[in-house]
């Protein structure tokens, strides 16, 4: 049987929900018996259990499999918490607002981590009218190239997708944007939490 979820998980979220084996058996209409084995390594739970495990350990089954639980404080739903996943198989942009537990092409994904700008990622922001134009000093080849940028205020967030051989600019609607965001495919997310109407490399 492949091993979905390890004994060392079933336990900790036992003990955080404070329940003995003998509850958590009863919950799931088996014996004490195999709760035990689960925990110590000489049995595994079948797969068809994964969903209600999780239901009673009040966690997703991402999060049982991974066994990571993702607690999620953004209660306020403030945008200005926003977290970027990409998929490393498809390029696949994923939004959210807080922790979360998201799969693609089968692979757990972690949300990215800013980076501090440098010259071979320039940067120049221009107010026309209401909008700002955003333009990004860097190639665009199928091998290195920006994948999207994301303009982000506390009520919403614009994003725009960008593709190798394209252009490396965007426009968003100012509509109280606070934050900028961009993702280099090879040197990952960069942030200006800063918003100027000049280029980066002149401040």
């Amino acid at each position: 049987m492949n091993q979905y979820v390890t004994g060392a998980v079933i336990k900790e979220l036992r003990e955080k929900n404070h329940m003995t084996q003998a509850e958590l058996a009863e919950k799931l209409c088996l014996s004490d018996k195999t709760i035990s084995k689960w925990e110590t390594g000489k049995g595994y739970p079948d797969i068809t259990l994964l969903e209600p495990l999780a239901e009673v350990f009040g966690v997703s089954i991402t999060e049982l499999i991974a066994g990571n639980a993702i607690t999620n404080l953004n209660i306020a739903a403030n945008m200005l918490r926003s977290k970027f996943y990409v998929c490393p198989v498809c390029g696949n942009v994923i939004h959210s607002m807080g922790e979360a537990a998201i799969n693609c092409h089968g692979i757990l994904l972690c949300p990215a981590e800013t980076g501090e700008m440098d010259d071979a990622h320039g940067i120049s922001i221009e107010r026309v009218e209401d909008e700002y134009f955003v333009q990004i000093e860097h190639e665009m080849t199928k091998q290195h190239y920006i994948s999207f940028v994301a303009a982000v205020s506390s009520d919403r967030v614009q994003i725009v997708k960008l593709y190798p051989e394209g252009n490396a600019q965007a426009r968003f609607k100012i509509n109280g944007v606070r934050k900028l965001y961009f993702y280099c495919n090879r040197d990952g997310l960069f942030e200006i939490a800063k918003i100027k109407s000049q280029s980066s490399k002149d401040k």
